[in-house]
């Protein structure tokens, strides 16, 4: 969150030599990225700010990213809490047995998608790229040149968007042909294949709805549209669950996997009213609608290209991370019934922290992208560097919950109908496991986003989430035979943490120029912070007067342990925060 000016050499402050790299060197088929203009100067003599302005809170654009958060964090909570009753009702209609092992070797596919289509690939493909285009509008609308021109905005959709739904449309329908033979692959261990084979010809849609859902939204957060893709898994749960109640006696399973293909469509529907607002009527093109000028010394930029060297490093990338499921489900399903759901409910809650600690980093990342397109590379380092620690703050304080009050957590959430005391005790034994991780998760996906926010062609990141995906595999094979899926969740938490080292230090030497020394030890004191909070929460919350307190004292005491221990160590993160939280309180009063 420090926003510092000076450091080592080769690393804050320094340009990369991909930041220099003009316009009439970049290679064909991918995003060109302009050089960096000089920075103006106001009479004076001191820096002036240019359009972007500062990341912080104190600018225009601050406060209204700091508008976008807030909204960003209300839905996604409401997301996260419908999900949550998703899961809950899942438990309670069918418990955590055969069946719903079945549905979730399903749920394999609308995981894939969300995270290839949604979060991960389409968004780094394309944030990237409708930000230049906005950047190339604003750019000859200040020229004016305009006369006999396509908006590269809609030539980006008009290029883009029919292809795109042509090839998942044809994906989803090989999917679901093809269903017998991808649950062998997936799961080969399971006893009745049939009810699993049902639910995956249902979610295969997905890969279709999902897709168009994740252009929606990447094209709304290039434009700073923020609200309409953050409520999209807010209409996704909710209309799974409906579906469930509505069908569960006569569909069984299979009412889950009708809901999700439903919810699927029910994601593109709540986006397309404001994407008919920033793309459907013709715009005049005048750059008002982006908010800002171009960067000093910068000019017209061609329309963005999306070329098979932009596309293949962002969709290993994306197929490594997501495959991590596929090696837990793989290794799971040889274990006992019940193993996968155990897993299942565990990441579920265990993710929360990490979906929360990320929600700033989705809400900046078209900053980065657009700040890189102008040339403005201090900006996105200030930016990268506020939003990893930010990120680390919020997933390790809530690992510290995660960890302290697991059983107290599973118990209050889970602990009714099907779901018995001894699936609780399963599923908090592996969610602590499985925590250990969460602070790698966040990491990577912060990480990943100014690394595709260049939107030049780079291996670095697939080729660090491959390692990490080898070792993922390795500790599984040898950790599963001794104990169990408890060391499916610690092969997790060692491949992904390996991988979030590799993409810190390749992000400092490579793609920004940020203090990864300063970053990795602000990230060090917060560990220290969220060890002490657990070790002196756990006994407090085990001997709490039932589930509910516990969970209660917990979320009470776990952020009070965890704020005295990280401004005790001189956690800079945490004492910026405190400093923050009082100006806010002094400028109120």
């Amino acid at each position: 969150m420090r926003d510092t000016t000076a450091g080592p050499p080769g690393a804050v402050g320094q340009e990369t030599p991909e930041a220099r790299t003009p316009l009439s060197r970049t290679p064909a088929g991918t995003l060109p990225v302009p050089a960096p203009a000089p920075a103006p100067v106001r009479p004076d003599g001191a820096p002036a700010t240019t359009g972007s302005g500062d990341p912080g809170g104190h600018s225009p654009l601050g406060r209204r990213l700091a508008r976008a958060a807030a909204v960003t964090a209300v839905l996604t909570a409401a997301g996260s809490l419908i999900g949550l009753l998703r899961d809950q009702t899942i438990a309670h209609l069918f418990g955590a047995g055969s069946d719903t092992d079945a549905f979730l070797v399903a749920w394999t596919l609308p995981e894939m998608a969300a995270t290839l289509l949604i979060e991960d690939a389409m968004a780094l493909l394309l944030v990237p790229a409708f930000s230049l285009a906005l950047s190339a509008r604003t750019a000859r609308a200040a020229g004016a040149d305009l006369a006999g021109r396509t908006d590269p905005v809609r030539a980006l959709l008009t290029a883009t968007f029919p292809r795109l739904f042509a090839a998942l449309a044809g994906a989803s329908v090989l999917l679901a042909l093809g269903a017998p033979l991808l649950v062998h692959v997936l799961a080969p261990g399971l006893d009745d294949p049939g009810p699993a084979i049902d639910c995956t010809r249902l979610t295969a849609l997905t890969v279709l709805t999902f897709g168009i859902a994740g252009y929606l939204s990447a094209a709304l957060r290039a434009h700073r549209s923020f609200v309409a893709p953050a409520a999209i898994y807010v209409a996704y749960n909710v209309c799974i669950i409906g579906t469930m109640l509505a069908l569960h006696a006569a569909w069984g399973v299979r009412a889950a996997a009708a809901g999700v293909a439903l919810g699927g469509l029910l994601m593109i529907a709540v986006q397309v009213p404001s994407v008919w607002r920033q793309l459907g009527p013709a715009r005049r093109g005048d750059g008002r609608s982006v908010g800002r000028s171009p960067a000093p010394g910068v000019s017209a930029r061609p329309t963005p290209h999306l070329g098979l060297r932009l596309l293949v490093p962002v969709a290993c990338f994306a197929l490594c991370r997501q495959s991590q499921v596929l090696v837990e489900r793989f290794l799971a399903s040889s274990l006992p019934a019940g193993a996968i759901s155990h897993l299942n409910y565990a990441q579920k809650i265990a993710q929360m922290p990490m979906v929360f600690s990320l929600m700033i980093c989705t809400v900046t990342f078209p900053v980065v992208a657009r700040a890189l397109a102008d040339g403005e590379a201090a900006l996105a380092r200030r930016r990268v560097e506020r939003d990893l620690t930010l990120a680390g703050l919020v997933v390790l304080l809530g690992t510290a919950y995660v960890i302290a009050c697991a059983p107290q957590v599973v118990e209050v959430l889970f602990q009714r109908g099907a779901f018995s005391a001894a699936d609780t005790a399963a599923t908090a034994s592996v969610m602590r496991v499985y925590a250990l991780g969460l602070l790698g998760h966040s990491l990577v996906g912060a990480l990943i986003r100014p690394f595709f926010s260049a939107a030049r062609p780079t291996w670095y990141p697939a080729l660090s989430m491959a390692a990490g995906l080898l070792i993922t595999i390795v500790a599984g094979l040898f950790a599963v035979r001794w104990w169990g899926v408890h060391g499916i969740a610690a092969a997790n938490a060692v491949g992904i943490t390996a991988t979030a080292l590799l993409l810190l230090h390749g992000l400092g030497t490579r793609v920004i120029a940020i203090a990864v020394r300063r970053v990795a030890a602000g990230l060090g004191r917060l560990v220290l912070a969220a060890a002490v909070a657990v070790a002196v929460v756990s006994p407090v919350a085990a001997l709490s007067a039932g589930p509910l307190a516990g969970a209660a004292v917990g979320a009470l005491l776990v952020p009070a342990v965890f704020a005295v221990t990280a401004l005790a160590v001189r956690a800079p993160e945490a004492s910026q925060l405190l400093a923050a939280v009082k100006g806010k309180l002094t400028h109120a009063r």
